[in-house]
């Protein structure tokens, strides 16, 4: 059987792995304007990429064993990593309105159009504070419960 350190070596290895790709990401998407199809693709694939690499961890090693181990510092890091998590639910309730009038309005395949992105529905300064706030919310989240997560393994592990 695999101690309990490598695979605790394993994960952090992972999730440290995933901030590159989340970094790029964002910057694939704030350096292209507009945003087409072609950039939108590209800036999933890495984002996507970077939540496999966090999500893989915490599903099938750390949620597991997280009430065999639950102190105030552990349960600290799980309750920050669980409100990233309700952060990035509360983003894609943007995500998914600003994506379905974009694409509705065919401004991915022509985003040269004359027409503001707020004005393709009525709802979209709404949907672009849920996508702002659910990134920022979970990135911040994210990168204390990433903290929070280095401390308990260094102590428990170095």
């Amino acid at each position: 059987m695999v101690d309990a350190a490598v695979w605790a070596t394993i994960a952090l290895f992972l999730v440290t792995v995933s901030f590159p790709f989340y970094l790029f990401g964002a910057w694939i998407i704030i350096e292209n304007d507009p945003v087409t199809w072609a950039v939108l693709t590209r800036h999933l694939k890495y984002i996507l990429t970077g939540l496999v690499l966090t999500t893989g961890p915490v599903a099938l090693w750390m949620v597991p064993r997280l009430l065999d181990q639950l102190t105030g510092f552990q349960a600290m890091h799980a309750i920050f990593g669980m409100q990233a998590y309700a952060f990035l639910l509360f983003a894609l309730t943007g995500i998914v309105r600003i994506f379905q009038a974009k694409y509705r309005n065919d401004f991915y395949e022509n985003p040269n159009q004359d027409v503001a992105i707020d004005d393709l529905h009525e709802n979209m300064g709404a949907w672009r504070f849920r996508l702002r706030i659910g990134v920022i919310g979970y990135v911040l989240c994210w990168l204390i419960a990433y903290l929070l997560g280095v401390i308990q393994f260094g102590l428990t592990y170095l």
